[in-house]
């Protein structure tokens, strides 16, 4: 870093890293009074009366401003060779060295020196192109989908990256401060933190070959009920849209219960018209299925094909050669709700969600929506008798049947 900026605050002192410095990152986690904030990529020190020469002595060839002292203390900015000093808003170069510092006539901004803030920056990468060709290499071997493998190489990254030290000195108590860290500073949910461990396992395991080095208790999943969203809801949401690819793109994952992957991957040869059904090629878990073309859906459907100039992707991207992206399905339906006034913490899986509690509430039989979702276990699917209407499953509470006296 070329300026090392102290932030005075109420209680503490920050210095944050905007750029890996070694030789300033070196002297800081060296320094007893000083903690490394992860979270935050910064330095933290207590708030104490500390001399000017304790800062000298820190940073013995870096030029440090110290932001937000008290008036009795104005801001110090501390010159070395080659370096421009910034004072009233002025430049002017400095060529030799000043070992007094330069005090300010009163404070000044972080922005007002540097006209822009710095970017702030990641620590070194220490998850080399080695060993994520290796992982990526033993993934692949194994058949594991594109996603799972760009999932897996993320969180070894990450993890190498929050401990700053190469995967061949990774312990097992570092993955568990890791995973601690995940869950209290970054709130990750169980279904991550369980991602997570999955893919330190396999590179641990199967790539290292270190069989002790992790052995976690998975933490419990969150049984949380789906979002559902009424048919009254559903009905003001495509009646929102004015995009044409846009409402049909919500109409099928509705009337077919799909994922938002599985929607943008579409292909015009997986629609049969004649015998209403939809192929879902390679979903989750590789599976191939068959779910419902909703006879509501076939008109607008055809009048869509023969005004777009799709020739393989139901829903093409920007370039025709791609499909349209996870994200921007995502998008449309986020902003659908917002046009709609739909207050529930609803995303596209909601309509997944929707179509098959609609379908046990028509009364369908619970295995045939399995197979039309396509979930390998059948507790998967029964989470949805949670939320379905109790009116349409025949299911009344005890106070209603109490004999009450007129």
């Amino acid at each position: 870093m070329q300026i090392v900026y102290l932030f005075h605050e109420e209680d503490r002192i920050r210095i944050p890293m905007y750029d890996y410095d070694k030789e300033v990152f070196s002297l800081l986690i060296k320094t007893p009074v000083c903690r490394w904030d992860r979270a935050g990529n910064q330095f933290l020190l207590p708030r104490t009366n500390y001399a000017d020469q304790f800062f000298h002595q820190l940073f013995p060839r870096r030029p440090y401003v110290e932001i937000g002292k008290s008036p009795e203390k104005p801001v110090i900015i501390n010159h070395f060779l080659e370096f421009e000093q910034i004072e009233f808003g002025k430049k002017h170069s400095k060529t030799a060295e000043c070992p007094e510092p330069v005090y300010a006539a009163e404070p000044v901004s972080r922005r007002a020196l540097l006209k822009q803030e710095p970017p702030a920056q990641t620590l070194k990468e220490h998850f080399s192109e080695k060993w994520r060709v290796k992982l990526e290499t033993e993934l692949q071997s194994r058949k594991y989908s594109p996603r799972t493998r760009a999932a897996y190489i993320q969180h070894n990254k990450a993890l190498c990256r929050w401990l700053g030290k190469p995967p061949s000195t990774v312990t097992s108590a570092d993955i568990k401060r890791y995973l601690s860290h995940m869950d209290t500073e970054k709130g990750y949910s169980a279904s991550t933190m369980n991602i997570a461990i999955s893919s330190f396992k396999f590179f641990y395991h199967e790539v290292l070959g270190r069989l002790t080095t992790l052995e976690p208790h998975r933490p419990r999943q969150d049984k949380r009920l789906p979002v559902v969203l009424s048919r009254s809801e559903i009905k003001t949401m495509l009646e929102t849209v004015q995009t044409e690819k846009h409402r049909i793109l919500l109409m099928m994952a509705y009337s077919s219960g799909l994922r938002v992957s599985e929607v943008v991957n579409l292909k015009i040869r997986d629609i049969d018209f004649s015998r209403k059904v939809i192929t879902i090629n390679a979903a989750k878990g590789r599976k191939d299925r068959c779910s419902l073309l909703a006879n509501y859906l076939i008109g607008p459907l055809k009048i869509y094909l023969k005004r777009s100039a799709a020739s393989l992707w139901l829903f093409p991207g920007a370039d025709p050669k791609k499909h349209l992206s996870i994200r921007s399905a995502q998008n449309i339906c986020t902003q659908t709700f917002k046009k709609a006034s739909i207050q529930k913490n609803a995303s596209i899986h909601s309509l997944r969600h929707s179509f098959a509690t609609h379908l046990l509430e028509s009364g369908t039989d619970i295995r045939y929506i399995q197979e039309l979702l396509g979930h390998t276990s059948l507790r998967t699917t029964e989470r949805y008798t949670h939320v379905a209407r109790r009116v349409t499953l025949k299911i009344t509470s005890p106070l209603d049947n109490l004999d009450y006296p007129d």
